[in-house]
C-alpha cells in the first residue's frame, strides 16, 4: 500500500484547482518550490504524470483530473469527521465568511442577521458584497467559506447547488406612468433605455438573449455594476432596469419605483457555491438554514402581492 503524506496530496488539489503553481502556494501560505516539490513527490509515487506544464498554466492530466476527483472526496471526509466531532460539543464557534450579491444584501440579509447573530454570538462573521466573478475567485481562493451567484456552467475545484429561481421583474421609475405590479411585455415598451450589469456578468448575457429571443428593442443601454446607483437612476428619469424580484421585494408599495413582473417570464436561478475539498461548517450550515427561510418568506409575499389584481393608476388631473 502507497502512503502518501496529505500536505502532497493538498499540494495536488491546490495545483488543479489554481491552475498554477504560483496562486496554489499563495492558496497554500507555501513557497512555489514547495508546491512543486510536493506535486514532483506524488508524481514519483505514483508513477504518472499528473499535470501539463505549459507557458500557459498548468492542467491536469487525464490521470491527473481522476487522481484530484479521488483526493478531493477523501480530503472532504476526513474534513467532514473533523466537523461532525466539533458539532458533538453543542457549541457554535468559528469563523464564517460569506460572500453575497447586492441581490441579496438588499433585502434578505438583514432580517437574517436579525436572527443569527443574536443567535449565535460566538460565530465570527464577515460578509462580503460583490457581484459573481469576484465572489466566485474569493472562494477558489479559499477567502470565503460560500457564496450565493447565478448559475453558472461550473469550474475545477467548486461544487454547488440550487439555492433559488427567481422571476425577473422590469423597474422603472414613476415617470414611465406603468401600472404597478401589472404584467408587461417588453416588446411593446420598446425601444427601451436599459440600465443592464456590466458585459462579463451572467445577468447581462441572460437578458441580451431574451431581448434577442422576444423582439425586444433597445434604444439606449447604460451599464452599470453599482445597485444603488442604478436604482437611484431609475427612480429620477425614464430609464428602466431589469432585476430579481428578491431585491426589489421592498418596494412593493411602489413610493419612488414601480415594479412589473415580465410576460413571458424571465427567470434567473442562483447557487450556493462552496470549496469541492471541503463541507461546509455547522456555522454555515444554520446560517444558509435562516437565509433559505428568508428568501422563502420574500417569495411567499410576492406570491400574495401578484395575485391580488394591479390597480390602475388614477388619471392626473
Amino acid at each position: 500500500m502507497t502512503n502518501i503524506p496529505l500536505r502532497q496530496i493538498r499540494a495536488v488539489i491546490a495545483v488543479c484547482e489554481a491552475g498554477s503553481f504560483t496562486r496554489a502556494a499563495q492558496r497554500e501560505n507555501a513557497t512555489q518550490s514547495g508546491i512543486s516539490q510536493h506535486v514532483a513527490a506524488t508524481e514519483r509515487t505514483l508513477g504518472v504524470k499528473l499535470f501539463e506544464r505549459t507557458a500557459r498554466g498548468v492542467t491536469p492530466t487525464p490521470a491527473g483530473l481522476r487522481y484530484y476527483k479521488r483526493c478531493v472526496a477523501a480530503v472532504g471526509a476526513l474534513d467532514s469527521a473533523g466537523e461532525e466531532a466539533r458539532g458533538l460539543s453543542g457549541t457554535v464557534t468559528g469563523d464564517l465568511r460569506i460572500g453575497l450579491m447586492p441581490t441579496f444584501t438588499r433585502a434578505v440579509l438583514a432580517p437574517t442577521l436579525q436572527d443569527f447573530v443574536p443567535r449565535y454570538p460566538d460565530v465570527r462573521l464577515h460578509v462580503v458584497e460583490g457581484y459573481s466573478a469576484a465572489l466566485t475567485d474569493m472562494v477558489l481562493a479559499d477567502e470565503l467559506d460560500l457564496a450565493v451567484v447565478p448559475a453558472f456552467e461550473g469550474r475545477v475545484g467548486l461544487k454547488s447547488r440550487l439555492l433559488v429561481r427567481d422571476r425577473e421583474m422590469l423597474i422603472s421609475g414613476r415617470e414611465r406612468g406603468l401600472t404597478p405590479l401589472a404584467p408587461v411585455r417588453l416588446a411593446a415598451l420598446s425601444p427601451l433605455k436599459i440600465v443592464t450589469p456590466g458585459p462579463h456578468n451572467i445577468r447581462r448575457r441572460n437578458l441580451e438573449t431574451y431581448f434577442q429571443t422576444h423582439g425586444v428593442q433597445v434604444e439606449a443601454t447604460l451599464s452599470m455594476d453599482a445597485m444603488i446607483g442604478t436604482l437611484e437612476f431609475v427612480s429620477r428619469t425614464d430609464w428602466v432596469t431589469v432585476l430579481p424580484s428578491i431585491i426589489s421585494v421592498n418596494d412593493i408599495p411602489g413610493r419612488d419605483l414601480v415594479i412589473n413582473p415580465i410576460d413571458p417570464p424571465l427567470v434567473m436561478d442562483f447557487v450556493v457555491i462552496q470549496p469541492a475539498r471541503r463541507p461546509l461548517s455547522k456555522q454555515a450550515r444554520l446560517f444558509l438554514d435562516r437565509f433559505e427561510a428568508e428568501i422563502a418568506y420574500i417569495q411567499a409575499v410576492w406570491d400574495t402581492a401578484l395575485a391580488a389584481p394591479a390597480k390602475p393608476k388614477r388619471a392626473r388631473r
